[in-house]
C-alpha cells in the first residue's frame, strides 16, 4: 500500500516508522561528502606518477582542486596561480593536487600552455580522471555520468569545479564549489587554512574577514572560570555571547 510496505499490508505505527527510517537512510546515503566526513580514498594516475590519495597526503593537510577539462581559459589561470604560491602552502604543511577530466598526456601538454601564458608551470601533481572515477567519488558528477574523458566537453563536466581542504586526519574541512565563469580565490583558501589550523590547535573561532594575527573569539565550550585562567587580563565582550581575545600566536 505505502512505499516500502508489502502488498496488501495495512499501515500501522511500526511499519510507518520503518518506511520513514528507510527514506531517511536512503537520503542520508546520498549525502556522504559533508564536512567532517572522511575524504574518499582512491588510486589514480597523475602527472607525477600513480598515487594512493591517503598515502600521498600522509601527515600533511591537502587541497584537492578540480577542473572540468584541459585547455580551458579560467582553469589555466588557476593552475598557474596555484603554482606561483605553492611555497605558501608548503609553509603551512599543505600539499596541493589538481584534477582534470583528461589523460596524463593532455595534462602534460596543458602544463606547457600554463607555463607559457601564466609564467609558472604546475609544480604539483594533476590527477588524470579519464574514467570520471574521482569526480563521481567526490560527488562532482552524478553516478550515472558516462563516457570517456575524450568524448566529454567542458560543459558536460562543468560541475567539476570544487576545492576540498582535507586535514591530516583525512577529514573534509572545507568544500567550495565554483561556476566555470568565475576564477577561484586561492588567497581566500590560504586564509581559511590559517583559520582551520589555528582553531584545530586552540579552542577559538575566527570572525568575518579575519586575517592571521587578528583577534579571535573564545569557543562557547570554554567556561567563564577557564576563560579567566587562560586570559587573566580579560576579554572584550560587546555582547554576552561574544568574548574577543588576542590570537594565541599573537600572545606567545
Amino acid at each position: 500500500m505505502g512505499a516500502g510496505l508489502p502488498d496488501g499490508a495495512a499501515p500501522n505505527g511500526n511499519n510507518i516508522i520503518t518506511v520513514a527510517f528507510q527514506i531517511f537512510t536512503e537520503e542520508d546515503q546520498k549525502m556522504t561528502l559533508q564536512l567532517g566526513a572522511t575524504a574518499p580514498d582512491f588510486e589514480a594516475d597523475t602527472t607525477e606518477g600513480r598515487i594512493r590519495f591517503h598515502d600521498w597526503i600522509g601527515d600533511s593537510w591537502a587541497v584537492l582542486f578540480s577542473h572540468p577539462k584541459a585547455f580551458t581559459p579560467i582553469c589555466t589561470t588557476e593552475l598557474g596561480y596555484m603554482a606561483s604560491i605553492k611555497s605558501e602552502f608548503d609553509r603551512r604543511n599543505v600539499k596541493i593536487i589538481g584534477l582534470s577530466v583528461d589523460s596524463v598526456q593532455d595534462n602534460h601538454r596543458w602544463a606547457d600552455d600554463i607555463a607559457s601564458s601564466q609564467g609558472t608551470a604546475p609544480n604539483y601533481p594533476i590527477i588524470a580522471d579519464e574514467d570520471l572515477h574521482v569526480a563521481k567519488l567526490y560527488e562532482m558528477l552524478p553516478a550515472a555520468a558516462s563516457g570517456e574523458a575524450g568524448s566529454r566537453t567542458a560543459a558536460d563536466n562543468q560541475t567539476v569545479r570544487n576545492v576540498f581542504v582535507i586535514g591530516p586526519d583525512k577529514k573534509l574541512k572545507l568544500i567550495l564549489v565554483y561556476p566555470m565563469t568565475t576564477g577561484r580565490n586561492f588567497d581566500e583558501v590560504l586564509r581559511v587554512i590559517d583559520s582551520l589550523q589555528l582553531t584545530a590547535e586552540y579552542r577559538v573561532s575566527t570572525p568575518a574577514q579575519w586575517q592571521p594575527g587578528e583577534d579571535v573569539f573564545l569557543g562557547a565550550a570554554i567556561s567563564e572560570e577557564e576563560a579567566r585562567e587562560r586570559y587573566p587580563d580579560g576579554w572584550k565582550s560587546p555582547l554576552p555571547y561574544i568574548r574577543i581575545v588576542p590570537a594565541p600566536a599573537a600572545r606567545s
